[in-house]
């Protein structure tokens, strides 16, 4: 039996004890923690104790508590998926995704009307309450059942030149960049973010506890560098990672003296 005699709540002590094992390597990651009553032998404390204990431990993110199961310790390896956030175009005018391959839908689209917030109005530099077509995917990776909320949200400004996206608001990302080409150059700006999701997120996303979520907003610009459309990628931080490919941009040329 180890022994806790430490200052400070007798469950902290235990969960600080848990913790010190599992940071040591003796709980590896992903394996079963000890039964309620084993650790109570073990720490000599009560099960109100314990349990409070395991809380603590959940609510940051060292266990993950499965329903008939019991509690592992969460894995501390690489993420299962990396997305490759690149763009290629095809000698044929097509555009391509390096991951645009691997994602199923895995239910039907869902497309509505919607207005700006204080959010994506800033990123798509429009007021709040602007008109917007909106739909949202369900993605799923079958390889290793990552998932990821999709969302694209199209201005009405935008839309009224290109009857297709007005009437079908549904097409992916992929094909509204070639119908968005017919009109010039097309750049992409891209931000990230991390947050803890929200209640329907960690729902839709099956995110174990404590999981924060990345938050990726890419808006597309004309030749004029004016946002065409936003769209917006989220998944868990423990699933998948991003990649990206940087490239120098060229410098402007100076002007010569005279």
């Amino acid at each position: 039996m180890s022994e806790i005699q430490r200052p400070g709540a007798l469950y902290q002590q235990v969960a600080a004890a848990i913790r010190e094992a599992i940071l040591s390597g003796e709980f590896a990651p992903d394996s079963l923690l000890p039964s309620e009553a084993q650790l109570m032998a073990r720490y000599g404390v009560s099960r109100p104790t314990v349990r409070n204990a395991i809380a603590a431990l959940r609510a940051e993110g060292l266990i993950d508590v499965r329903h008939g199961k019991g509690s592992f310790v969460r894995s501390s390896g690489q993420p299962l998926l990396i997305i490759e956030r690149r763009i290629s175009r095809t000698a044929e005018g097509k555009f391509v995704m390096p991951n645009g391959d691997i994602w199923q839908e895995a239910e039907e689209p869902s497309t509505y009307r919607t207005r700006t917030t204080k959010v994506t109005g800033r990123l798509l530099q429009l007021d709040e309450e602007e008109a917007l077509f909106g739909c949202d995917r369900l993605l799923i990776d079958p390889g290793t059942g990552t998932r990821a909320m999709h969302r694209t949200l199209i201005p009405f400004e935008a839309a009224d030149g290109i009857r297709m996206l007005a009437e079908e608001p549904r097409t992916r990302p992929a094909a509204i960049y070639r119908l968005l080409t017919q009109d010039g150059q097309l750049t992409w700006t891209e931000t990230v973010s991390a947050r803890m999701p929200l209640p329907d997120e960690r729902t839709t996303l099956k995110l174990p506890d404590a999981t924060p979520i990345l938050h990726v907003a890419r808006v597309t610009h004309d030749t004029d560098d004016r946002p065409l459309f936003l769209e917006e990628l989220r998944f868990g931080a423990d699933r998948a990672e991003l990649a990206y490919r940087i490239t120098a941009d060229k410098q402007p040329a100076q002007r010569a003296r005279t």
